[in-house]
């Protein structure tokens, strides 16, 4: 039986309530079509659908068809979703579930009337629109698979295509005005109708230039179902399938995204690209893209409030007010024109920056000054002072200029969730004494406050002043002698003529070249920047100045390196901010967008220390060579790196890295023991060299580390107290278990010459090992006639905060140190610290030699940074921030049941997140995301260990309390949500 064909025009009707068939009802009507299960009833705005649960969980979902709609409707969703399910098969698809290849449908007879009635395929994983946040990762996808659907409806024709429906863009002006009354609010309504119209005057320019075709034209987050390693691979809702210009497959998705947290360009670009990728879009569609995006959030305001009219009982209606609302104010948030403008430069599509060309501003052309990120002006720290471009303005004198279009670092904000406004759009101009600025062309002069417009050529002069009453000046009437200041010449409209004194200022001005009756902000964020600056054009020419170099973008950079550097050398996130320059704790990128550094261990008294800069300096300018030249830097670091271990650990040898330095301590062990043994702990990383790496055992770090170790390496269990074998009060059994292993290996003919561990496991989390391990199992060792190597290569140097050396905290003396990271503070530089008789031994296989290992700057370094750490207290600063920083994290877990635990000491921490904390299940899923999430808010992080699931916590020891603070705040938020 079919139903009778019907005419729904929303313009008429809006948009009907969907069936509401009781439960009992529905159970009927899904037993007439063959199916056994239990229902549950879902939320839906249109149809009515039922969550279908056989004996091994949901299978199915029974779907009874809005009556408002024909029969044929229904079967172009279905031939949609089977045409999407066979063009790309690695997407799961809602369609109609078949058995014997027969489609479980049917037109049910109900108390409602006929209702068509069929079971789709149910998709496991959950759909995106209750998580606050998106990954970039994600939004990318959604992007792609938008493109994945579009591209496999491009050719598809069916007669349930032809749909009125209220969600097609191509009537999104009509249908806006016409609910519009349904939006209560006056305020709420009038900017709903003037952002439609506004985006429908661009679209309906282009319009003949879009592509109409098939599509799904609801592929939003509520719509794509979450897969296994967390990206979507599902569609759902074929719902709104229809005809309708191609790029709102795009748009639609793009509208999705916009009520989640996180940085509105980076998520839009991530799905633009995604999408552009596989259905490369047109110059038309890019122009009408943002538009459509703003015509999709005001069609969204306007139904939602309408149906909440009709459908006041509907909850899943009534919740979605809310999102709506969130989902037009984010799209016209920024002008379109930006939107459009920061896509097109994504997308390689912008178009050449606008020029001007007119008589001169100034009567000489004024000297510039380099507020950039590289600039020398900013170094130790002096970015971070108030009033910099002034102060450095008045030291050049005279008339000087802060160019157009580049982000400045004097206006980088630290410890700021948000990327604050950095890149000028105006020249920036300062006078030591009164100067006066013409008019470049003729042209109607209007004055408002402390901003002076001349129109009269493509782009409008603009002048604004500091705000103080007389700092700026202006003319009315040529002919007139009066100067009045500009806000007392508010409202006049002169007529200026080519060459004319426009103002006179002292001090403080900018000059700005805008787009006709546009505004735009004198600083905008580097990720809008193309947008903003695309409205805007460089005053340089006016200026008599050259002009302004475009930045390097960083993908284009990201993308030399990806082309000449080995792919396995690699980078910090997929997206990685180009950072240049570091102060402290902090990090800065080329946008001047201030990052707190919280994972960078091999800074340990801070970036950039004026201190290490000019040892290094005035080393390099006496002297850099080899290290077999005697000179007086090597002898005094040596002694001074002496001087902080224990007795007889006094014989030193100095390499560039931490890898060689474990690679030459495993030798000296072997060395002098004459074997070749070494036992070594599982899940620890020790370096790349070959010795190194074959006493490395994190999968995380080499996934085929176990199986690929060399005959001579002997693993003992990892003693994790937290998720190990032996948890809690039971780990104190690890040491007891690792001396019995090394007792066993020495019985069969294998007695090792060394057992090398870190004395806090590092990569694995920052894990303390259990009380007394180290003594137990270098007793062991050293029983069967081999030697203790202590790995402090990240934990050493203070870093712990109650010792310097990690080892200390076991209690135990090794026989061999290695160290490096801290050491150098970024410069290369390790070293091997062992007893006279260990060194002694080696020089029976030969000598040693590091051309660079201890060279006269290395070893400057060297010495300064121990002279930094014992002057300003990083010891102390270490423990102090460090159990302030423990605290912090620990207290997270109260709020969040994802924090499992907190390990480490000091300022070396491991937050261990879990998805189920009592059975301490790893979640690494939830710890990439976080850690990208804390990019975004202005923290840098990693995850470590060998499920991936812990942050690998050990910043600069100068690292402040607000700093770990801030931290801790963000963590927090980040974890909120990534619920």
């Amino acid at each position: 039986m079919s139903l009778p064909s019907q005419s729904f025009d929303f313009f008429a009707h809006g948009e009907l309530p969907a069936p509401a068939l009781s439960l009992p009802e529905a159970a009927e009507v899904l037993a007439s079509l063959g199916v056994a299960g239990q229902l549950t009833e879902l939320g839906s705005q249109q149809d009515q659908n039922f969550l279908i649960t056989g004996a091994g969980g949901p299978f199915g979902v029974l779907k009874l068809a809005n009556p408002a709609f024909p029969e044929r409707d229904t079967l172009a969703q279905d031939a949609a979703a089977d045409l999407v399910a066979n063009g790309f098969p690695e997407l799961r698809v809602a369609a109609v579930l078949r058995r014997e290849g027969v489609a479980v449908r049917a037109v049910a007879q109900t108390s409602l009337g006929p209702l068509v009635a069929r079971v789709l395929n149910y998709l496991p994983g959950g759909t995106y629109v209750d998580q606050p946040w998106l990954s970039p990762a994600v939004a990318a996808q959604m992007g792609r698979i938008a493109a994945q659907v579009s591209a496999a409806l491009a050719g598809f024709e069916h007669p349930g295509l032809e749909r009125r429906l209220q969600w097609d863009l191509r009537s999104s002006a009509e249908v806006v005005e016409l609910l519009a009354p349904a939006i209560g609010d006056p305020a709420e309504r009038e900017a709903v109708l003037a952002a439609a119209r506004a985006a429908w005057a661009v679209v309906a320019e282009l319009a003949e230039q879009l592509p109409v075709q098939a599509g799904h034209f609801d592929l939003t987050d509520d719509n794509l179902v979450r897969g296994a390693g967390g990206l979507p691979d599902g569609v759902i809702d074929f719902g709104d399938v229809s005809r309708s210009w191609r790029v709102a497959e795009l748009a639609v998705t793009l509208s999705g995204l916009l009520h989640h947290s996180g940085p509105l360009v980076e998520t839009v670009l991530a799905a633009v690209r995604g999408f552009h990728g596989l259905r490369p879009l047109s110059s038309a569609e890019v122009d009408a893209l943002w538009p459509l995006v703003v015509l999709r959030g005001a069609v969204l305001v306007a139904s939602g409030r309408q149906q909440a009219e009709l459908d006041a009982d509907n909850a899943y209606a009534q919740e979605a007010l809310e999102r709506e609302w969130r989902i037009f104010a984010t799209a016209t948030s920024r002008p379109a024109a930006v939107m459009t403008g920061i896509i097109r430069h994504a997308l390689g599509m912008a178009s050449a920056p606008g020029a001007v060309s007119g008589g001169a501003l100034l009567a000489e052309s004024p000297s510039r000054l380099d507020l950039g990120v590289a600039a020398a002006s900013t170094n130790d720290g002096a970015w971070l002072e108030p009033g910099l471009a002034d102060r450095l303005a008045a030291e050049l004198g005279g008339v000087v200029a802060a160019s157009w279009g580049g982000a400045r670092l004097s206006e980088s904000r630290p410890l700021s969730a948000q990327a604050p406004a950095t890149v000028a759009t105006s020249v920036t101009l300062w006078t030591d004494a009164p100067i006066v600025v013409r008019a470049p062309w003729p042209g109607t002069v209007t004055v408002l406050g402390d901003r002076l417009v001349l129109s009269g050529a493509a782009f409008d002069l603009v002048l604004v002043g500091d705000g103080s009453s007389e700092q700026l000046t202006g003319t009315v009437p040529p002919s007139s002698s009066q100067e009045p200041s500009l806000r007392a010449a508010h409202g006049n409209r002169p007529r200026a003529q080519l060459g004319s004194a426009l103002a006179t200022f002292d001090g403080r001005a900018e000059v700005q070249l805008v787009i006709h009756g546009l505004e735009v902000p004198l600083l905008v964020p580097a990720d809008e920047a193309p947008g903003w600056l695309a409205l805007t054009a460089d005053p340089a020419a006016l200026l008599g100045l050259a002009s302004t170099a475009p930045a390097q973008d960083p993908a284009a950079l990201l993308a030399e390196r990806t082309a000449h550097v080995a792919e396995v050398q690699e980078h910090y996130y997929a997206d990685p901010p180009q950072i240049e320059r570091g102060w402290r704790a902090q990090l800065v990128d080329t946008g001047a967008r201030a990052y707190l550094d919280m994972v960078n261990n091999v800074t340990s008294v801070g970036h950039a220390h004026p201190r290490i800069t000019a040892a290094v300096a005035s080393q390099l300018a006496r002297l850099n060579t080899n290290s077999r030249f005697h000179y007086a830097a090597l002898p005094r670091f040596a002694e001074a790196l002496a001087e902080t271990l224990p007795d007889g650990l006094d014989q030193v040898f100095l390499v560039n890295s931490g890898s060689e330095a474990t690679d030459l301590a495993i030798r000296l062990a072997m060395a002098a023991t004459g074997r070749r043994d070494i036992v070594a702990l599982a899940e620890a990383y020790h370096g790349w060299t070959y010795a190194s790496d074959a006493v490395s055992t994190s999968v995380a770090d080499n996934p085929n580390a176990l199986a690929t170790r060399p005959d001579w390496v002997h693993t003992v269990e990892a003693p994790n107290s937290y998720r190990g074998r032996l948890r809690d009060g039971d780990s104190l059994g690890y040491g007891p278990a690792a001396a019995r292993r090394i007792r066993e290996l020495a019985d069969a003919g294998h007695a090792p010459a060394g057992f090398i561990a870190e004395s806090i496991s590092g990569n694995a989390g920052g894990i303390v090992l259990p009380k007394g391990y180290l003594g137990e199992v270098y007793a062991a060792v050293r029983e069967a006639g081999g030697l203790a190597i202590a790995d402090e290569v990240q934990v050493g140097y203070g870093r712990l905060g109650d010792w310097f050396w990690g080892f200390e905290q076991q209690e135990v003396v090794p026989d061999i140190v290695a160290v490096a990271k801290s050491m150098g503070n970024g410069h290369p530089l390790g070293a091997v610290i062992t007893t006279k008789a260990v060194a002694e031994a080696y020089r029976a296989g030969g000598y040693f030699f590091s051309s660079t290992g201890g060279s006269p700057v290395s070893a400057t370094v060297g010495l300064t940074v121990l002279d930094i750490i014992r002057d300003e207290g990083l010891q102390t600063n270490a423990r102090q921030i460090g159990a302030r920083l423990k605290a912090g994290l620990t207290a997270l877990s109260q709020r969040h049941d994802s924090v499992g635990t907190v390990h480490g000491h000091g300022l070396y921490l491991g937050l261990e997140l879990v998805s189920d904390r009592a059975a301490r299940t790893p979640d690494a899923a939830l710890t990439r995301d976080l850690c990208e999430r804390l990019r975004q808010l202005g923290v840098i992080m990693q995850p470590t260990g060998d499920h991936g699931n812990v942050l690998k916590i050990k910043p600069p020891l100068v690292v402040t309390a607000d700093e770990v603070d801030f931290f801790v705040a963000m963590v927090d938020r980040a974890l909120g949500e990534l619920r």
